[in-house]
């Protein structure tokens, strides 16, 4: 059962009841090698095909890491109509502007040039305002009803997801160490928010929208007119327990946010690529990436330009985690076998004119959640069964977390009325959402957990520690999850590894005990 399907995926209709539209995550390997290349002989006439009028696109181009860009590679850059925009010098990504349409092939022929390639297919100015989903928002009524018992904040008893993980238990030992940061590479945190603001990281924080550190105060808070979706997730791993709203997965940790989508809700590879450089040189400890990069739901390694895509966000999270941190992304929502030998991608590219076209899931990738080294989450609902929508598959998915669901397909022990995750929303409010893109947040809260009791631990010793500690959940046969007669997906695997549920589900306990 393949949930709708939108421009960019990033919202998805649940039934319940109600006919909630309700927002959702979004969500990822390989790099690429280097070819045989000429030098800059002819490069300069590249630039005589730029026009007054033509569009500016933004690219990523490749070069050997640890160096600056080469003086001969600047000139070919600039003789082709690129300008630099920045440079990440450790890892050799330049993020380049040009209005030249031919401005990648041309640069892929200089010596020295290991990949490059666009990273859109739309222009880069005046991105639209649109909406990307709305959350069910709680009322001011629906607040004052919820008792709470003594130790827990308002909602809480909300919070079915908790107990789920054993996260209520594991906060009787620990809430976690204010020296743990996690980060929201997201829409952006409201850092004002009564929940996040007593754990927030203002210096880590930081807006990378244009591919580029904008450190300005504030820079990293979404706007009125955008997505509330990072603010919810920062709430989901480190809401304080404090007396108000909802509890995080890991209350005494400090979450950061790190801005990297548009006004329009896309995120593209050059602020992506800012945003894992700077988690990993400002003492970010986790990363959560509830996304994935657009405009290519699968960036496929026979196209040049995904392919270089794929190669500077390899280059990213790898050197992120050599610096320590702990890379942790969504699934995805479209209840696809990510192990298939084929699927079908309706939508990309999804920043112009998308069309179906056939891809294999193992050539063709979905970053960053499927990059080497980088945990993919799939998510559960409240009867601790895969969730509708969620993404699966042998080999692919690696823990499993509360997501949410369709309060109609899985309903949530009372108190808890929706099956669905609240957390906190921009201007002080809470709601309800769901997706692989609440799942993520929780192994990120529970990978900080692991962190605060094994301080010294390396990204590889987090991961394994949290694989190991994962509830083993044995593959949901048969899977109908509207209870139609027909199977929804199909799981393949053993008790303690298989298709649905990688490792297990996440367990918040064993993170603070063992």
């Amino acid at each position: 059962m393949t949930a709708p399907q939108t421009r960019s995926r990033r919202v998805i209709a649940i039934p319940l009841g109600m006919a909630l539209a309700t927002a959702l995550a979004f969500l990822p390997n390989v790099s690429a090698s280097a070819a045989p290349a000429p030098d800059t002989a002819g490069v300069a006439d590249a630039a005589a095909k730029i026009s007054a009028e033509a569009t500016p696109l933004s690219y990523v181009v490749n070069v050997r890491a640890g160096h600056g860009p080469s003086s001969q590679v600047k000139k070919a850059i600039a003789q082709a109509g690129g300008t630099i925009v920045t440079s990440y010098d450790k890892i050799g990504v330049i993020v380049v502007h040009s209005s030249n349409a031919d401005f990648a092939k041309t640069i892929r022929k200089v010596r020295g040039v290991e990949s490059a390639g666009s990273t859109r297919t739309a222009p880069l100015p005046a991105q639209s305002t649109t909406d990307v989903g709305t959350p069910k928002v709680l009322s001011s009524e629906q607040v004052a009803d919820v008792e709470a018992a003594a130790g827990q904040d308002p909602l809480e008893p909300l919070q079915w997801d908790l107990p789920a993980i054993k996260a209520d238990k594991a906060h009787e030992k620990t809430l976690g160490s204010k020296k743990v940061t996690v980060a929201v590479i997201d829409t952006g945190v409201d850092d004002t928010h009564p929940d996040i603001a007593p754990n927030f990281d203002r210096d880590a924080s930081v807006n990378c929208v244009s591919g580029k550190p904008d450190t300005t105060d504030g820079a990293w808070r979404p706007s009125a007119a955008e997505s509330p979706h990072g603010t919810h997730v920062a709430g989901e791993i480190a809401a304080a327990k404090n007396g108000v709203g909802v509890t995080g997965v890991a209350p005494g940790v400090k979450v950061s946010g790190i801005k990297v989508s548009t006004t329009a809700g896309f995120f593209y590879t050059e602020a992506v690529v800012c945003g894992f450089m700077w988690a990993a040189t400002h003492g970010v400890d986790v990363t959560n990436n509830s996304y994935y990069t657009d405009p290519w739901y699968f960036n496929c390694k026979n196209d040049p330009d995904q392919k270089a895509l794929v190669e500077a966000l390899t280059r990213a999270t790898k050197y992120a985690e050599k610096k320590g941190t702990v890379n942790v992304a969504a699934a995805g929502n479209e209840n696809y076998d990510l192990s298939a030998d084929e699927i079908t991608d309706p939508t990309s590219p999804n920043d112009s004119t998308p069309s179906d076209r056939v891809i294999d899931p193992s050539e063709c990738l979905d970053i960053p959640t499927q990059l080497p080294g980088v945990v993919t989450v799939a998510s559960t609902g409240a009867k601790g069964i895969k969730s509708s929508f969620s993404n699966h598959g042998l080999g692919v998915i690696d823990i499993a977390a509360p997501g949410g669901d369709s309060t109609r397909f899985q309903t949530p022990a009372p108190p808890a009325t929706s099956g669905l995750i609240l957390g906190p929303l921009p201007g002080g409010n809470w709601g309800y959402m769901a997706g692989t893109s609440m799942a993520s947040p929780h192994v990120a809260g529970v990978a900080a957990l692991i962190k605060s009791t094994h301080p010294h631990a390396s990204a590889a010793a987090v991961k394994a520690l949290l694989y190991a500690e994962a509830d083993a959940t044995p593959c949901t046969k048969p899977y109908d999850i509207d209870g139609d007669g027909k199977v929804d997906a199909v799981c393949e695997g053993p008790k303690n590894y298989n298709g649905f549920y990688g490792w297990g589900t996440a367990d918040a306990l064993d993170a603070v005990t063992k």
